[in-house]
């Protein structure tokens, strides 16, 4: 269920400077609580904003700390940030290790390694002013109980839950729940955006690559360095999308996204190579990035050429699709809700 996928991608990008356009943001958190897992804290915390990692604790710091410069700002507010929620976050490390043991005796799994995972958040639409939310449970990477937005009802993912479901529906938690989501949680998004805005808000094309293992392979068209992760990645014969395949988003450790679609050209003349595209759209920028196939500048494993690719921004008569894809990260929403319930 929250898997992480990161891939080191050592390239920079130019930033695209573009006027302001409406936006949604994602405060993401989720918690994780660990039996047995080598070189790995009990218990992590990690918040993050648009995809960037925010904040952090862990069970051996015992510290919370800021992941971004400007998230030193919010002692200017209160002087006593980091050191008060350090101390919330002991509390809650002791809350959530209770939580694993009962769900482990719940699946009757009281050895070995074993992964309590929680998370929580919610996405705000700067235009519109609308928030949504999302609370959830997993356990050895499997659903284990999660929040019904829309009918504010809790769905048990196995039989084990079940007892769950139901005392948090005697005592109303959905509601709860679904009110801090939208207050706090989008109390304290706005607030991030706000302190880091020229971050948060900016806009960078990435650098496209082509990429090929072997003259008889699929050609792999790379778009690397781009931000925010509201994009999409596709082939295109002659302006036309083709739909084989849309390309995943991953997170690059600078903080930017990479996205990969690959085609089958085997049965292509290399002649017509010429006619397909590598397209890029990023949310909130007018023009698409258009990227025409050379195969001279293909690398493989068979030429070792420099990849020096020309990319050309104009629109694509397409609809414009913008498809958030958010890799998974160990994070806690705290703010957002006081995870103090027990399972």
């Amino acid at each position: 269920m929250f898997t992480v996928n990161i891939c080191f991608v050592l390239i920079l990008s130019g930033t695209l400077m573009n006027g302001a356009t409406s936006m949604i943001h994602t405060y993401m958190g989720f918690q994780t609580s660990s039996t047995q897992v080598p070189n790995f804290p009990e218990f992590v915390i990690v918040e993050v904003v648009n995809g960037l990692t925010v904040y952090h604790y862990d069970s051996k710091t015992r510290r919370a700390e800021p992941k971004q410069e400007w998230m030193n700002r919010l002692t200017e507010e209160d002087p006593e940030f980091w050191e008060k929620n350090s101390q919330m976050d002991i509390g809650v490390e002791q809350v959530n290790k209770g939580n694993t043991e009962i769900v482990r005796l719940r699946f009757n799994k009281t050895e070995g390694l074993h992964i309590l995972q929680y998370m929580a958040g919610c996405e705000w639409d700067d235009e519109t002013d609308e928030i949504r939310g999302y609370d959830q449970y997993a356990f050895d990477g499997e659903d284990f109980i999660s929040l019904d937005w829309a009918t504010q009802t809790w769905v048990a993912a196995k039989s084990e839950a079940f007892v769950t479901k139901l005392r948090w529906e005697k005592i109303g938690e959905a509601a709860r729940v679904k009110h801090q989501l939208i207050h706090r949680c989008g109390e304290y998004l706005k607030k991030y955006v706000r302190l880091g805005e020229k971050t948060l808000k900016r806009k960078e094309l990435p650098l496209v690559w082509f990429l090929q293992k072997s003259s008889s392979s699929p050609v792999t068209c790379l778009a690397t360095g781009f931000y925010p992760d509201r994009a999409m990645l596709f082939w295109a014969k002659d302006g036309e999308e083709l739909e084989e395949d849309v390309g995943e988003i991953l997170p690059n450790h600078d903080g930017t996204f990479q996205s990969s679609v690959s085609l089958d050209l085997s049965s292509v003349p290399t002649e017509d190579w010429g006619r397909y595209s590598c397209v890029f759209q990023l949310s909130g920028v007018k023009d698409d990035l258009i990227t025409k196939l050379d195969p001279g500048l293909i690398r493989s494993n068979e030429k070792k050429l420099t990849p020096v690719i020309v990319a050309v921004s104009v629109s694509l008569v397409v609809a414009a699709v913008v498809v958030v894809v958010v890799a998974g990260v160990v994070v806690l929403y705290r703010k957002c809700k006081n995870n103090n319930n027990v399972l």
